[in-house]
């Protein structure tokens, strides 16, 4: 498909935010997953390190990524690039914030008490 409007993304949630996949295997890319994670007001991210490198752009309100430690703050059209096993953590602004976020088939993430976890949109 190679249209998806949002109506058609799949929505998950889980720690607090919210997922809308758009882009997976699934629906006819070989290696390419991306989605709209919306991230609500103040502090709450979830430490991780994912297996494989993303993109994340701030596309409205605002966003602290935590990446090994270091803050830094993301406003609309700002985007982070996280390698992987990066420690990173998301966290929104006064409003909450959402991003764009691309990555490649077969994610995981490494929780900070060393559970795994795999979305679903990523398979």
């Amino acid at each position: 498909m190679a249209l998806v409007t949002s109506g058609d993304a799949d929505v998950f949630e889980t720690h607090g935010v919210r997922f809308s996949s758009y882009v997976r295997p699934s629906r006819g890319s070989d290696q390419l997953c991306a989605w709209r994670v919306d991230v609500p007001a103040g502090p709450g991210g979830t430490p991780h390190r994912p297996s494989r490198e993303e993109v994340i752009c701030c596309i409205d309100g605002e966003l602290t990524i935590t990446m090994d430690g270091t803050d830094h703050l993301l406003r609309p059209g700002d985007v982070a690039y996280v390698p992987a096993d990066s420690e990173v953590r998301l966290d929104g602004g006064p409003a909450g914030g959402a991003a764009w976020v691309t990555s490649l088939a077969g994610l995981e993430a490494t929780m900070s008490d060393g559970t795994q976890f795999r979305p679903p949109w990523t398979m």
